[in-house]
C-alpha cells in the first residue's frame, strides 16, 4: 500500500473515533462511600459517607447534567423508615453546600476563631460536637454550577440558573435520592440558608406537588420576599426592615446613646421594631409632604437608633442604604463593618469613599472554607477530581434570573404548602448581625404571606447573637444545635 494511501486511512480511522466520541453518551459514575465514626457526649456513632453524582436526565434518558452531593447515614439503624432525612444547601444563589455541610451540620467542622474570625493559615478541620448527624441522616446539595456540580454541555449552565429551573433540578434530585436510597417512607426535612432559604420555600410546593409531603423546613437567614432587601426607587420597605440591624451592629460597636448602650440587646430591638413600623414607617410614606419638624423627629430618632450623624442622616433623606451604613458606622475609626455579619471590621484603602472596598466577614471565611473542602473531599472522602469546586460562583450570581420581576416571593409557594399539608413545621434562625437578610425583614415576610391563623403556630423563630453565618459563633453554634433538636423531635412524628 503506498505511504499517502496508509496516511489516508489513518486519518479517516482517527475521525470515526473522534466522532464516535463526540457522539458517546455520558455514562453514570458510580459514588464513593467511605466509612467513619464520631464520638458525641461519650456515645461513638458509626457512619456511612457517599459522595457523588445524582444525573438529571432528560425524556430520553439522556444525562443533561449532574449535581454533587454528599450523605450521611447512620450506620445499623433498626428501621430506616422511621430515621429522618435532612436534605441541606445553601444560598447565594451561586453557592455550594460547604458553608452548612463544613459550618454547622455535617460531622466536621472548620475551625475557625470562637466569634468567628479567620484563623492564620494553614486551617484544619475538627470533630463537630454540634453535628445534627445523631438527630437525623443528611444529604448536602451543591445546585449546577456550584461546587462540582456541572451541565453536560457548558452552554447549558444557564438554564439551570433561574428561580423556576433551580426549583425543579433540586426538586429532581430529592425524588432521585428517596428512590434510589429507598428512604420514601422516613420524616422528610428541609434545611436552607440565605437564598436557600428561597429554595427551600419553592420546594415545598414543589415537591407536594410530587407526593412529596415535608415534615418540616429550616430556614436560616431568611429571604423570601426580595422587595424587602431591595434599595431601589421608590421602595421604602428595606429602610424600614434593616433599621433594627443597623441598631443592633450600634450596639455591638457602642455607638448607641449610653440608656440604650446599658440595656439588653432585646429590650433596645423591641423599641426599636414598634417605632420603625409605626412612626417611622408612616413618615416615610409621606414623602415630599413632611412638615419640618416631622423630618426633624425622624432625622433625631434615626440618629438615636443608629449612632450616626443628624447631618448624614439629613442628607441621605433619612433613608439609610446598607452600603452607606457599613461605611459610615466606624469611618472615625478608619474601619468599615461587615455585611454577612456586622460584627466583623474591615479596613479600606480610602476612609473618604462612600461604600465598603470589600466586606471583611465575606474575606475572613473564603480562604479557610475552601481549603478545608478541598482537602476533605479528597483525603477523607476519597472523591477524586481535578475539576474546580465551585464555592460560590460570581458568574451563577450575575446570570441568576428570576423571572418573577423586581422582587421574586417565594413566601407563597410555602402559604400554599402549609395550606395543603398542616403537619408542615418551619424554624426561621435569624441572626441579629446579619445585613443580608435581616431578621425584622424575615418576620415581616411570614406576617405578610397571608397563612391562616389556624397554622402560624407551626412557625418558630430564633434569634442569635451572630450574623448571616450564625453557626460561626460557637456560643450560637451550640444554641442552634438545641433549637434545632427540639423542633426535629416535635416535627418528626415517630412514635
Amino acid at each position: 500500500m503506498a505511504e499517502d494511501e496508509k496516511t489516508k486511512n489513518k486519518d479517516e480511522e482517527n475521525n470515526t473515533k473522534d466522532s464516535e466520541k463526540k457522539d458517546e453518551k455520558p455514562k453514570e459514575v458510580p459514588p464513593v462511600v467511605t466509612q467513619h465514626s464520631i464520638t458525641l457526649d461519650g456515645e461513638t456513632l458509626e457512619y456511612t459517607v457517599t459522595a457523588g453524582m445524582m444525573p438529571l436526565k432528560n425524556k430520553d434518558g439522556d444525562i443533561e447534567a449532574n449535581i454533587f452531593f454528599t450523605a450521611y447515614t447512620l450506620n445499623d439503624v433498626a428501621d430506616v423508615g422511621k430515621r429522618p432525612l435532612c436534605f441541606v444547601f445553601n444560598g447565594g444563589p451561586g453557592s455550594a453546600s460547604v458553608w452548612l455541610h463544613l459550618g454547622a451540620i455535617g460531622p466536621k467542622r472548620v475551625v475557625m476563631q470562637d466569634e468567628g474570625w479567620m484563623p492564620a493559615p494553614p486551617y484544619r478541620l475538627e470533630d463537630n460536637a454540634q453535628t445534627w448527624l445523631n438527630l437525623t441522616d443528611l444529604v448536602f446539595i451543591d445546585p449546577v454550577g456550584t461546587g462540582y456540580s456541572r451541565a453536560i454541555k457548558d452552554e447549558d449552565n444557564k438554564n439551570y440558573w433561574n428561580l423556576k429551573t433551580d426549583i425543579e433540578s433540586v426538586g429532581e434530585f430529592i425524588r432521585l435520592y428517596l428512590t434510589r436510597y429507598m428512604r420514601w417512607a422516613s420524616p422528610l426535612f428541609l434545611a436552607g440558608e440565605s437564598y436557600g432559604t428561597t429554595r427551600a420555600a419553592g420546594l415545598s410546593g414543589h415537591l407536594f406537588d410530587k407526593g412529596i409531603a415535608l415534615n418540616g423546613i429550616v430556614l436560616i437567614s431568611t429571604i423570601l420576599n426580595f422587595q424587602t432587601a431591595r434599595f431601589t426607587q421608590g421602595n421604602d420597605l428595606p429602610y424600614i426592615l434593616f433599621l433594627p440591624t443597623y441598631t443592633a451592629t450600634a450596639w455591638y460597636h457602642n455607638k448607641l446613646p449610653d440608656d440604650l448602650q446599658k440595656r439588653a440587646i432585646d429590650d433596645v430591638l423591641k423599641e426599636v421594631r414598634e417605632w420603625a413600623e409605626t412612626e417611622y414607617a408612616y413618615l416615610l410614606a409621606k414623602g415630599s409632604r413632611l412638615t419640618d419638624d416631622e423630618r426633624q423627629t425622624l432625622i433625631t430618632q434615626l440618629a438615636r437608633f443608629t449612632g450616626l450623624a443628624e447631618k448624614f442622616i439629613d442628607h441621605s433623606d433619612l433613608r439609610l442604604h446598607i452600603q452607606r451604613f457599613c461605611k459610615e458606622l466606624l469611618r472615625d475609626e478608619k474601619r468599615t463593618v461587615g455585611r454577612l455579619d456586622s460584627r466583623f471590621k474591615g479596613t479600606d484603602k480610602l476612609p473618604v469613599t462612600e461604600f465598603p472596598d470589600v466586606d471583611p466577614s465575606m474575606t475572613a471565611i473564603m480562604p479557610p472554607y475552601t481549603a478545608m473542602m478541598n482537602d476533605y473531599v479528597r483525603r477523607e472522602l476519597g472523591y477524586e477530581t481535578d475539576v474546580e469546586y465551585k464555592i460560590l460562583s460570581f458568574e451563577v450570581n450575575r446570570s441568576w434570573e428570576y423571572e418573577r420581576g423586581e422582587f421574586p416571593d417565594t413566601s407563597e409557594a410555602l402559604r400554599s404548602a402549609l395550606a395543603r399539608n398542616p403537619f408542615m413545621k418551619v424554624f426561621v434562625a435569624q441572626g441579629y448581625y446579619d445585613l443580608a437578610t435581616p431578621f425584622f425583614a424575615a418576620e415581616y415576610t411570614i406576617n405578610h404571606a397571608g397563612i391562616d391563623p389556624s397554622l402560624l403556630d407551626n412557625i418558630h423563630f430564633d434569634y442569635y447573637e451572630a450574623g448571616h453565618m450564625l453557626y460561626l459563633d460557637v456560643t450560637s453554634l451550640k444554641k442552634f444545635k438545641a433549637d434545632v433538636a427540639e423542633f426535629l423531635s416535635t416535627s418528626s412524628n415517630i412514635e
